[in-house]
């Protein structure tokens, strides 16, 4: 078992907001009320009112917009548009209501910006401080433009890491929150709940989870079809390129930059566009069905079922992802064989071993500790691999009528109907968060059985 090391800071600092509390003078302490009221007080005014005024800009935020905002997260708003007929025109008007998706959306948001805010102020408290000790000590104190000037050298990582956080903040984790906030809400079309919805707390997750019902059995359909796609679509594309790639670097393979070529050709044509014309090919009416008519193989009123049958289809998709994806794989594993060692299979050949012993001792070992992130990231990104199915296939064939999903549908294109077609947010939601869990999971999985975990001293 790997023993868990205890985090140690290597360059401690007394400026902490306890320390700051504890220990620092008046002027410090009033800065947890007044932010940046020490710096103002210790020779930094211009910092000082610079915190100052992102204490008072949220603030005013809170009173003109934010309290109003939390206050109505708890119910989403109450009051339901209604529709009026106007005499005098002739026509029917609306009247305003609440808007339940702006309200979560504003309500988010502004938890958020009070967590930035609560970060703001511990470190408008812990550079008050600092200004206080450096102060009492006798020693020098940071001006603002001297502060500027730090960003661009021992604090230039502040400077770079700003931004992007910000970003994040906005336009990833304020999404994100929005979206599993989403997931224990009504809001989908059932019972016209687009405009004002509410809290159903975990009601979504038992809809889903319950095997008797449509959207449930559609549910576990659809995930056991997809952990059964992202695995066969790793795989197969892993070992035909790792024989590709063993056949090609072999020294008896002559010519090898001429077939790698040609099995990577493909890797020119955009992929969506090879995608559509081989779905093109593959219809009832297709190129492949009226070749096989006039070579006699099949009836002239007959068609291979390739996307109107529920097993046809899998294996379809399944073989044309081995198409499209085998020359990525190839390129990936060619690096790796040309960097193993050649004097492992020299000392192998002299020991006595044949060409399977040194493949399973040497070649699949060394490659499969190279490429498991590999492995991983296409994994994940095959139980989301939208393109393939919902370009080739579209999800079909939709054997039952009531359902959803269609036969080939992923997690990932059936929360795309879901939401866009059928406009059942609220379960698209759902799918969403089990999906990131799913994905989660066998990465973790998949790492924690890997060579290299067990290295870095994993348990």
């Amino acid at each position: 078992m790997g023993i868990r090391k205890r985090h140690v800071n290597e360059f401690p600092t007394p400026y902490t907001c306890t320390a700051a509390i504890r220990e620092g003078g008046m002027e410090t302490k009033l800065s947890m009320v007044l932010m940046g009221f020490g710096n103002i007080m210790h020779k930094q005014k211009i910092k000082g009112l610079i915190y100052l005024a992102v204490e008072v800009a949220y603030v005013v935020f809170m009173v003109l917009n934010g309290i109003r905002f939390l206050s109505m997260l708890g119910t989403l708003g109450t009051v339901e548009q209604k529709e009026v007929w106007d005499e005098v025109n002739q026509i029917y008007t609306y009247t305003k209501g609440d808007q339940s998706v702006l309200i979560l959306l504003y309500g988010v948001a502004t938890i958020l910006v009070t967590i930035l805010m609560i970060w703001a102020w511990r470190g408008a408290l812990k550079s008050a401080y600092k200004a206080e000790c450096l102060d009492r000590g006798g020693r020098h104190v940071n001006s603002f433009v001297e502060d500027v000037k730090a960003l661009l050298h021992e604090n230039l990582h502040r400077l770079l890491m700003t931004p992007p956080m910000v970003f994040i903040f906005a336009l990833t984790i304020l999404p994100l929150i929005f979206m599993i906030c989403m997931a224990f809400t009504n809001y989908s079309k059932i019972d016209n709940h687009l405009m004002l919805f509410e809290w159903v707390g975990l009601d979504n997750f038992r809809a889903l989870f319950d095997s008797n019902s449509i959207l449930g059995s559609t549910f576990w359909s659809v995930l056991a079809w997809t952990i059964v796609w992202a695995f066969f679509a790793t795989f197969s594309n892993y070992i035909f390129g790792m024989i590709l790639s063993i056949v090609i670097n072999r020294k008896e393979t002559r010519a090898k930059g001429f077939w790698r070529f040609c099995f990577v050709l493909s890797c020119a044509v955009p992929m969506f566009v090879s995608l559509l014309i081989m779905r093109t090919m593959l219809q009832p009416e297709g190129a492949v069905n009226v070749l096989l008519r006039n070579l006699g193989l099949i009836a002239q009123d007959a068609s291979l079922p390739f996307f109107t049958d529920p097993m046809w289809a899998r294996v379809t998709v399944i073989v044309i992802n081995i198409w499209v994806g085998v020359p990525y794989t190839l390129l990936q594993l060619t690096g790796v064989l040309q960097n193993i060692p050649g004097e492992l299979y020299e000392a192998a050949k002299v020991d006595g071993a044949n060409a399977v012993q040194i493949f399973f001792k040497i070649t699949l070992p060394y490659m499969l500790y190279v490429t498991t992130p590999y492995l991983i990231t296409t994994f994940t990104g095959n139980v989301n691999n939208f393109n393939i199915i919902y370009l080739l296939s579209g999800g079909d064939p939709v054997t039952d009528l009531s359902s959803t999903a269609g036969s080939t549908d992923l997690l990932v294109t059936w929360l795309y109907k879901l939401t866009i077609d059928k406009q059942y947010y609220n379960i698209g939601a759902v799918i969403g968060i089990l999906t990131f869990i799913i994905l989660a999971i066998a990465a973790l999985l998949t790492y924690r059985n890997s060579k290299s975990y067990k290295e870095e001293g994993g348990f």
